[in-house]
């Protein structure tokens, strides 16, 4: 694996697998189409699980398992027709090229947010976010888990540094503050489940009108 910040082992044995969120799912994939390294490795968790497959017992079809099967293969035409792209932006990664965007919100501080209408699960959806050079997001912590994959630009927090492809994930328990480093605006595509939570008394005044 790569020493660039990329999704835990445990986020993409979740996908391999396909038990990870559908919007989660869909910034992960984001994450791959950018980086090749680890859609590899990823690749290879899904051979070693079809491996295991193959050496589970054998379970009985139903009665007309093969009836619909062959009544599905006659209703496909056997053309395979490439989904159209959905929105007007062409800098994104495959992934999120077919999803339509909602249009841009302003929230202040350089920070801009948009709605992928990807599918959602319960409060967990998918966002874009655009933050000014020089500009910082509100310190915060979250409701639930947060996984963010940059586009474009990069972003620091602390010690660490976030460029195109990177990834984070965030929880309950991180506080922090994504503050631009880049000369020009940082793209990050988001999974995230509920609202952040600002911190401080100022946070707490202002959080009411800060809905991502």
């Amino acid at each position: 694996m790569s020493v660039r910040p990329a999704p835990s082992e445990e986020t993409l044995l979740a996908y391999a697998a396909g038990t990870l969120s559908p919007p989660e799912a869909v910034v992960v994939s984001a994450c791959l189409a950018m980086r090749p390294e680890v859609e590899g490795w990823v690749q290879r968790l899904q051979g070693v699980g079809g491996v295991l497959l193959g050496d589970l017992d054998p379970m009985p079809l139903q009665p007309d398992a093969l009836s619909r099967a062959l009544a599905r293969v006659d209703a496909d035409s056997g053309e395979v027709v490439a989904a159209p792209l959905l929105n007007d932006m062409p800098e994104l990664p495959e992934p999120l090229r077919r999803y339509p965007l909602g249009k841009w919100r302003k929230l202040g501080g350089g920070v801009e947010v948009r709605d992928v209408h990807a599918p959602r699960d319960g409060d967990t959806r998918v966002i874009l976010l655009r933050i000014a050079p020089g500009q910082a997001t509100p310190k915060h912590t979250h409701g639930g888990v947060e996984l963010t994959c940059v586009i474009s630009g990069a972003y620091a927090i602390e010690n660490q540094a976030y460029y195109p492809g990177d990834f984070e994930e965030a929880d309950q328990e991180t506080l922090h503050q994504p503050r631009v480093i880049s000369d020009e605006p940082c793209l990050c595509v988001a999974a995230l489940d509920g609202q952040i939570i600002l911190n401080g008394w100022f946070g707490r005044l202002i959080q009411p009108f800060v809905r991502l």
